[in-house]
Protein backbone atom coordinates (compact mmCIF):
# COMPACT_ATOMS: atom_id res chain seq x y z
CA UNK A 1 0.00 0.00 0.00
CA UNK A 2 3.17 2.19 1.10
CA UNK A 3 4.34 1.49 -2.19
CA UNK A 4 1.34 2.43 -4.41
CA UNK A 5 1.24 5.85 -2.79
CA UNK A 6 5.09 6.51 -3.55
CA UNK A 7 4.33 5.87 -6.92
CA UNK A 8 1.04 8.24 -7.07
CA UNK A 9 2.99 11.02 -5.49
CA UNK A 10 6.03 10.24 -7.81
CA UNK A 11 3.61 10.66 -10.60
CA UNK A 12 2.48 13.49 -9.25
CA UNK A 13 5.68 15.46 -8.89
CA UNK A 14 6.77 14.26 -12.46
CA UNK A 15 3.57 15.93 -13.85
CA UNK A 16 3.14 19.16 -12.57
CA UNK A 17 7.36 19.27 -13.39
CA UNK A 18 6.75 17.96 -17.31
CA UNK A 19 3.54 20.39 -17.33
CA UNK A 20 6.28 23.24 -15.71
CA UNK A 21 8.37 22.44 -18.65
CA UNK A 22 6.07 23.30 -21.35
CA UNK A 23 4.30 26.42 -21.61
CA UNK A 24 0.41 26.64 -21.52
CA UNK A 25 0.51 28.64 -24.72
CA UNK A 26 1.94 25.90 -26.83
CA UNK A 27 -1.01 23.75 -26.14
CA UNK A 28 -2.76 25.92 -27.50
CA UNK A 29 -4.45 25.52 -31.01
CA UNK A 30 -2.66 27.76 -33.52
CA UNK A 31 -5.03 30.06 -35.32
CA UNK A 32 -5.23 29.22 -39.25
CA UNK A 33 -7.70 30.88 -41.39
CA UNK A 34 -5.77 29.34 -44.13
CA UNK A 35 -8.80 27.41 -45.93
CA UNK A 36 -10.62 30.66 -46.20
CA UNK A 37 -8.19 32.26 -48.80
CA UNK A 38 -9.18 30.00 -51.44
CA UNK A 39 -13.05 28.54 -51.04
CA UNK A 40 -14.07 25.30 -52.24
CA UNK A 41 -15.62 25.41 -55.70
CA UNK A 42 -19.19 23.08 -54.03
CA UNK A 43 -19.50 25.95 -51.07
CA UNK A 44 -19.50 28.86 -53.44
CA UNK A 45 -21.84 26.88 -55.70
CA UNK A 46 -24.13 26.11 -53.01
CA UNK A 47 -23.86 29.78 -51.58
CA UNK A 48 -24.88 30.83 -55.29
CA UNK A 49 -27.57 28.57 -55.33
CA UNK A 50 -29.21 29.98 -52.24
CA UNK A 51 -28.70 33.48 -53.47
CA UNK A 52 -30.32 32.86 -56.53
CA UNK A 53 -32.88 31.25 -55.13
CA UNK A 54 -33.64 33.86 -52.33
CA UNK A 55 -33.52 36.54 -54.92
CA UNK A 56 -36.53 34.36 -56.55
CA UNK A 57 -38.22 34.73 -54.00
CA UNK A 58 -37.23 38.28 -53.31
CA UNK A 59 -39.02 39.30 -57.41
CA UNK A 60 -41.79 37.64 -55.78
CA UNK A 61 -42.46 39.24 -52.85
CA UNK A 62 -41.90 42.74 -53.83
CA UNK A 63 -39.73 43.86 -50.57
CA UNK A 64 -39.06 47.64 -49.86
CA UNK A 65 -36.11 47.63 -47.88
CA UNK A 66 -33.57 51.04 -47.55
CA UNK A 67 -30.92 48.91 -45.48
CA UNK A 68 -27.04 50.15 -46.99
CA UNK A 69 -25.27 48.61 -44.31
CA UNK A 70 -22.72 46.51 -47.00
CA UNK A 71 -22.13 49.95 -48.43
CA UNK A 72 -19.33 51.52 -46.94
CA UNK A 73 -17.07 54.26 -48.05
CA UNK A 74 -14.03 52.41 -47.42
CA UNK A 75 -12.58 48.74 -48.20
CA UNK A 76 -11.74 46.17 -46.18
CA UNK A 77 -7.33 46.53 -47.08
CA UNK A 78 -7.80 49.93 -45.41
CA UNK A 79 -8.38 48.32 -42.15
CA UNK A 80 -5.93 46.48 -39.84
CA UNK A 81 -5.76 42.51 -39.60
CA UNK A 82 -7.27 42.59 -36.57
CA UNK A 83 -10.04 45.58 -37.34
CA UNK A 84 -10.74 43.00 -40.33
CA UNK A 85 -10.94 39.98 -37.92
CA UNK A 86 -13.58 42.25 -36.04
CA UNK A 87 -15.41 43.08 -39.33
CA UNK A 88 -15.59 40.04 -40.50
CA UNK A 89 -16.72 38.46 -37.42
CA UNK A 90 -19.54 40.98 -37.05
CA UNK A 91 -20.77 40.22 -40.68
CA UNK A 92 -20.83 36.43 -40.05
CA UNK A 93 -22.69 36.86 -37.04
CA UNK A 94 -25.73 38.84 -39.09
CA UNK A 95 -25.54 36.26 -41.88
CA UNK A 96 -25.55 33.42 -39.62
CA UNK A 97 -28.59 35.04 -37.67
CA UNK A 98 -30.46 35.74 -40.79
CA UNK A 99 -29.94 32.25 -42.19
CA UNK A 100 -31.12 30.69 -38.95
CA UNK A 101 -34.51 32.42 -39.25
CA UNK A 102 -37.71 29.89 -39.90
CA UNK A 103 -38.31 29.84 -43.89
CA UNK A 104 -39.98 27.94 -46.68
CA UNK A 105 -38.98 24.26 -46.44
CA UNK A 106 -37.40 24.40 -49.92
CA UNK A 107 -35.67 27.71 -48.73
CA UNK A 108 -34.44 26.38 -45.46
CA UNK A 109 -33.04 23.30 -46.92
CA UNK A 110 -30.97 25.02 -49.84
CA UNK A 111 -29.41 27.36 -46.78
CA UNK A 112 -28.10 24.53 -44.60
CA UNK A 113 -24.94 24.07 -46.45
CA UNK A 114 -23.81 27.66 -46.52
CA UNK A 115 -25.25 28.01 -42.64
CA UNK A 116 -22.71 25.36 -41.77
CA UNK A 117 -19.81 27.00 -43.60
CA UNK A 118 -20.15 30.17 -42.48
CA UNK A 119 -21.03 29.19 -38.51
CA UNK A 120 -17.68 27.09 -38.61
CA UNK A 121 -15.91 29.97 -40.35
CA UNK A 122 -17.11 32.30 -37.77
CA UNK A 123 -15.89 30.04 -34.72
CA UNK A 124 -12.40 29.73 -36.37
CA UNK A 125 -12.30 33.39 -36.99
CA UNK A 126 -13.43 33.67 -33.05
CA UNK A 127 -10.94 31.33 -32.14
CA UNK A 128 -8.29 33.42 -33.77
CA UNK A 129 -9.69 36.83 -32.15
CA UNK A 130 -9.03 35.27 -28.95
CA UNK A 131 -5.38 34.29 -29.91
CA UNK A 132 -4.32 36.95 -31.86
CA UNK A 133 -6.19 40.20 -30.53
CA UNK A 134 -7.81 39.47 -27.66
CA UNK A 135 -8.16 43.26 -26.13
CA UNK A 136 -8.49 44.70 -29.83
CA UNK A 137 -10.44 48.11 -29.87
CA UNK A 138 -11.83 49.31 -33.36
CA UNK A 139 -10.46 51.51 -35.12
CA UNK A 140 -12.94 54.48 -35.94
CA UNK A 141 -14.27 54.16 -39.15
CA UNK A 142 -14.61 50.32 -38.54
CA UNK A 143 -16.40 51.58 -35.13
CA UNK A 144 -18.66 53.69 -36.73
CA UNK A 145 -19.82 50.81 -39.14
CA UNK A 146 -20.70 48.02 -36.03
CA UNK A 147 -22.84 51.21 -34.83
CA UNK A 148 -24.16 50.84 -38.10
CA UNK A 149 -24.87 47.49 -37.56
CA UNK A 150 -26.47 47.61 -34.13
CA UNK A 151 -29.12 50.56 -35.22
CA UNK A 152 -29.69 48.39 -38.25
CA UNK A 153 -30.67 45.48 -36.00
CA UNK A 154 -33.01 47.43 -33.89
CA UNK A 155 -34.91 49.49 -36.83
CA UNK A 156 -35.13 46.80 -39.59
CA UNK A 157 -37.82 44.33 -40.14
CA UNK A 158 -35.75 41.10 -40.25
CA UNK A 159 -36.62 40.28 -43.71
CA UNK A 160 -34.91 43.63 -44.32
CA UNK A 161 -31.71 42.40 -42.44
CA UNK A 162 -32.06 39.06 -44.28
CA UNK A 163 -32.38 40.23 -47.83
CA UNK A 164 -28.88 42.70 -47.08
CA UNK A 165 -27.17 39.74 -45.90
CA UNK A 166 -27.92 37.32 -48.11
CA UNK A 167 -27.44 39.54 -51.18
CA UNK A 168 -24.17 41.18 -50.27
CA UNK A 169 -23.03 37.12 -48.82
CA UNK A 170 -20.03 37.09 -51.77
CA UNK A 171 -18.95 40.64 -50.39
CA UNK A 172 -18.84 38.92 -46.65
CA UNK A 173 -17.15 36.02 -48.54
CA UNK A 174 -14.23 38.33 -50.47
CA UNK A 175 -14.35 40.05 -46.54
CA UNK A 176 -13.04 36.46 -45.09
CA UNK A 177 -10.88 35.64 -47.86
CA UNK A 178 -9.00 38.99 -47.22
CA UNK A 179 -8.57 38.21 -43.55
CA UNK A 180 -7.29 35.05 -44.26
CA UNK A 181 -5.15 36.66 -46.71
CA UNK A 182 -3.58 39.31 -43.99
CA UNK A 183 -1.57 41.71 -45.96
CA UNK A 184 -2.01 40.19 -49.59
CA UNK A 185 -5.49 41.25 -50.31
CA UNK A 186 -5.97 43.35 -53.37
Amino acid sequence: MLHLNLTLLLVLVLGSGLGAAFPQDTLKKSCSLSKYQFLVPHELKAVQKMKEQFEDIMLLSNRKCNTRLFHRKWRIVELSVPDRMVLVEAELALVTAMLGLPAAPRFAETRQRPLAFLTQAREDLRGCMATEAPSHQPSGKLRHWLQKLQTAKKTETPGCLEASAILHLFQVLNDLRCTALREQCT
